[in-house]
């Protein structure tokens, strides 16, 4: 691996001895090292490292991949640039494989490693090598696989760590077709020479990051025809935290990339926000059904209830399950519900393995359960 006074030597001077200024001196001085190398070499670490992310993002089993001929590599003793050949031996490697994800089922566990180990080797052309794709690989997921999304700030609510609530700015109120990431192209347009036809998007989900996925105003009102939309939105913001947590997990490095920084902080916000309205979109229309088969007598026979809300941790819907009425004949009463969301939430403010904000989400569900049987 490359020697941290390396690393120091391509660094701007003067930063704090932490890990976030350690992280960011050896983003600095991969960036410094990359962008030191031939357009050549440039150019073929890109088209490396595309196709390692395509794998990683497919779920392949196994990636191949080549080191370059020749690196230009830096010598420790008079911080002089020179050019040095990878050894033919050495440029050739294989990743993966069905008995190596037995143990790390995640692709981009298994190539950190490998490029981990190449960086450790006592030849400084493959040390350098492996580190330059690892950062070529990082950024390509970082900045040409993930979308772009508006500049937006998120304000925290109540003290809660995660930020998630869009500050509207008056700058920012421009017109809707002169923002690309204001509109979507209407693509059930006849192609009549005209072009795409730019709809823009409504208010509320201009507010956010991506409004491409977002479901919910404000209000909490559902702004897609179907819950299955909102449902596959929450599914693709996810998937945009992970490919972001991929990134840094091969190169730890990343998380100093303004880049990165920056639309993991859009997003997450807009996952937090989106995710804890469709848990309580969800919530409410259970609420609706249970009032329903009340109405027509279809719950005499027990009643169990899995109550959806956002746990800000897993950062994903989790179902929480409890006893209102035992199976058997027995008739329902709306007192039974109003104490068991009482039992529940005296056990949820005592249940520490929830994080502050994901238990006053899930008490006011509770809460909503309560005032629905008691009116």
């Amino acid at each position: 691996m490359i020697e941290q006074s390396l690393l120091l030597k391509l660094s701007s001077l003067g930063l704090a001895d932490n890990t976030t200024s350690r992280l960011r001196q050896e983003y600095q001085a991969y960036k410094s090292l990359f962008q030191a190398q031939p357009v050549l070499v440039q150019q073929y670490l890109g088209i490396q490292a595309a196709a390692l992310a395509e794998a990683i993002l497919q779920g392949s089993p196994q990636v191949h991949f080549t080191l370059p001929e020749r690196v230009v590599c830096l010598q420790t003793s008079e911080g002089s640039m020179e050019v040095e050949s990878v050894p033919h031996g050495s440029r050739e490697q294989i990743v993966g494989g069905w008995l190596a994800r037995l143990s790390q089922p995640d692709l981009s566990t298994v190539l950190s490693l490998r490029l981990t180990e190449l960086e450790r080797s006592a030849n400084q052309a493959v040390s350098v090598s492996a580190g330059l794709l690892g950062y070529s690989t990082a950024i390509h997921m970082v900045c040409h696989v993930l979308p772009a999304g508006r500049s937006v700030i998120y304000a925290s609510v109540d003290g809660e760590d995660i930020p998630n609530q869009p500050v509207e700015r008056d700058f920012e109120q421009e017109s809707a077709i002169s923002i690309p990431t204001d509109t979507y192209a209407n693509s059930t347009q006849a192609d009549d020479g005209r072009g795409e036809l730019l709809v823009p998007y409504v208010e509320a989900a201009r507010r956010f990051y991506l409004p491409q996925w977002v479901a919910f105003d404000s209000q909490g009102r559902l702004i897609l025809t179907t819950v299955r939309e909102a449902e596959a939105h929450i599914t693709s913001m996810q998937h945009y935290l992970a490919i972001l947590h991929s990134a840094s997990q091969i190169a730890p490095y990343m998380i100093a990339d303004e880049i990165w920084q920056q639309k993991r902080y859009g997003i997450l916000g807009q996952l937090v926000n989106q995710g804890r309205a469709l848990a309580r979109y969800q919530s409410q229309e259970i609420i609706k059904t249970i009032l329903r088969r009340v109405a027509e007598h279809r719950l005499d026979r027990g009643l169990r209830l899995s109550l959806p809300y956002f746990d800000d941790q897993k950062l994903a819907i989790e179902n929480y399950d409890f006893m209102i009425i035992p199976a058997g004949r027995i008739m329902f009463i709306p007192a039974f519900a109003v104490l068991a969301a009482r039992e529940q939430q005296i056990k949820i403010v005592q249940d520490r393995r929830l994080s502050f904000a994901t238990r006053k989400y899930l008490l006011a569900e509770l809460h909503d359960l309560e005032l629905a049987f008691t009116r």
